[in-house]
């Protein structure tokens, strides 16, 4: 479904947190800099959700793999707002995200469907909290150092960096 043109809120909400992205691919400000010219395909937001000690809790997609969880972001929805909510609907998680999004990025979560924005939020949770998955998508802690076969390959690097940067203590 095509939204011709998104909620100013949701546009400045995004903005800054691209702005605020730990690191930017895919051109993701440039992407959205273009939302203002024309119709465009939903906004998406996903979270990667770590323990203290750096595991991370993903849903098996029915065709994606394994994936943080996320989806579109609704209508009148903030990124940030979307990525909480889809973070609770297939796992039953219920945090706040940190102040810094982890990946603002550009692809498509579909072949047929052209691509979007994508933002990638981070939260720390306690790893004994119960999962409490969506029907069809089972959550599950997964080691970082693990490999693990995803729609999006590049996505495993891009966490397992970002989880140095928080044990290092060098985010932003």
């Amino acid at each position: 479904m095509i939204r011709d043109v998104f909620d100013h809120r949701v546009i400045e909400a995004a903005a800054a947190d691209v702005r605020l992205a730990r690191t930017e691919f895919d051109g993701a400000g440039r992407w959205l800099t273009s939302v203002g010219e024309g119709p465009s395909e939903p906004l998406a937001a996903e979270v990667w959700v770590f323990d203290k000690a750096l595991a991370r809790v993903l849903v098996h997609h029915r065709w994606r793999g394994w994936v943080p969880p996320g989806g579109r972001v609704e209508p009148g929805e903030t990124p940030r707002e979307g990525g909480r909510r889809e973070l609770f609907e297939e796992t039953g998680i219920e945090v706040e995200l940190l102040p810094e999004p982890a990946a603002a990025t550009v692809r498509s979560y579909h072949p047929e469907w052209p691509t979007t924005l994508g933002l990638s939020f981070v939260a720390i949770v306690d790893a004994a909290k119960p999962l409490a998955p969506e029907s069809g998508q089972p959550a599950a802690w997964t080691p970082l150092d693990e490999d693990w076969a995803s729609y999006f390959p590049e996505d495993a690097s891009r966490v397992r960096q970002h989880a140095r940067w928080l044990r290092d203590g060098s985010a932003r």
